[in-house]
């Protein structure tokens, strides 16, 4: 801890979910080993969803998103923003913070609106590969710029200029695997299921029939956990038992870290949080990108790991039941091949990204 760092407060904002929120909280932990105190504002939800972060208070403020093309939802959406703007002004006041750091989404725009509005020094950070849309309003604005990716799609130039490239924070469970390297399967295949909260439905019900149109030798080797959907957790467990797979079925599975240490090989989706932590973990993965995802973000994170050779990606538009299937066994019967995508996830990974991002924001918050 350095005495600058004494007791200065950083208020940051984030979105709702967690791939806004895994990373404000990474950073939250890293500012706080520093001897920062951290205030975190979101929206109404952010008393349930951040539970463990290691903040002296929550903020809930008024906020909203809309689809482009909705003028009623754009309206709304607006009011609420306005409404959350002057809450925000408010707690600013009071709390006069060194810095206000945001994470994207439109929960964080009020506070970072009221923070630029007052002229306090700020940094925003984008997670995705594809600049959000929060995140493009706010960048010409705001103080200093951090990101994940190497590529700032969508921000202008002037934007890009000035963003410093520092990783996606990880939670510290994540970062220590950076040390433990990976094995390859022997006789025991470990495949790990992951699946993002829209549209996890194509991959609990794809990839139990994917898995059962293996080879009976294959299939007798594979040790399954899955995360599904509610309503396709009996039918992932009746497929998996159909085809005498080893498998544990779960709508949420906690000790993400353990279970990502013990696979062999990751299938997921493609958001910023999964993609940075599958390449800190050093995993090699199946990749299916959201095709609904807003600018293709999901797709454009992907290329992180597939263009290093670290991942296959597979189009949902592309991807059937055989295919899956032929390439989850070419996988299976390639242990080398395994392990040369696992030595080139960690070759991208960036482990200290929580680190970095706090060094930028003290600088940013330095008088």
């Amino acid at each position: 801890m350095t005495d600058s760092a004494a007791g200065r407060l950083a208020v940051v904002a984030a979105g709702g979910t967690g791939g806004h929120l895994f990373p404000a909280q990474a950073l939250a932990q890293a500012l706080v080993a520093r001897g920062w105190r951290v205030v975190l504002a979101s929206d109404e939800r952010v008393q349930t969803l951040a539970a463990g972060f290691p903040a002296e208070r929550h903020i809930a403020l008024s906020a909203a998103t809309f689809r482009p093309g909705d003028p009623i939802g754009m309206t709304r959406a607006g009011i609420a923003i306005q409404r959350g703007v002057l809450q925000a002004r408010a707690e600013l006041k009071a709390l006069t913070p060194a810095i206000v750091v945001g994470f994207g989404g439109y929960p964080s725009l009020p506070t970072l609106i009221a923070a630029i509005l007052q002229r306090r020094r700020t940094l925003i950070h984008e997670q995705n590969a594809v600049m959000g849309r929060a995140n493009r309003l706010l960048a010409p604005r705001v103080t200093a710029i951090g990101c994940a990716f190497p590529t700032l799609q969508k921000a202008p130039a002037s934007v890009r200029a000035r963003a410093v490239v520092v990783g996606n924070p990880v939670r510290p469970e994540i970062q220590a695997l950076y040390a433990e390297p990976y094995e390859p399967p022997t006789e025991v295949f470990r495949l790990l299921v992951t699946g993002g909260s829209q549209g996890a439905r194509l991959l609990s019900e794809l990839v139990p029939k994917a898995v059962a149109a293996l080879p009976a030798e294959l299939r007798s080797r594979l040790k399954v956990q899955q995360q599904t959907r509610t309503e396709s957790l009996e039918g992932a467990r009746v497929t998996y038992a159909e085809a005498g797979v080893d498998a544990e079925i779960a709508t949420f599975f906690g000790g993400m870290a353990e279970r990502l240490a013990a696979a062999h090989l990751v299938i997921g989706r493609a958001g910023a949080s999964t993609v940075c932590e599958i390449a800190v973990a050093g995993r090699p993965a199946i990749l299916i990108p959201l095709r609904i995802a807003l600018d293709d973000d999901q797709g454009q994170n992907a290329r992180l790991l597939s263009e290093a050779g670290a991942a296959a990606v597979m189009r949902e538009d592309m991807l059937t039941v055989d295919r899956l299937a032929t390439l989850l066994q070419s996988l299976m019967e390639d242990p080398a091949g395994l392990a040369t995508m696992a030595a080139a996830a960690s070759a991208v990974a960036r482990p200290d990204a929580a680190d970095r991002l706090a060094d930028l924001v003290e600088q940013t918050a330095a008088p």
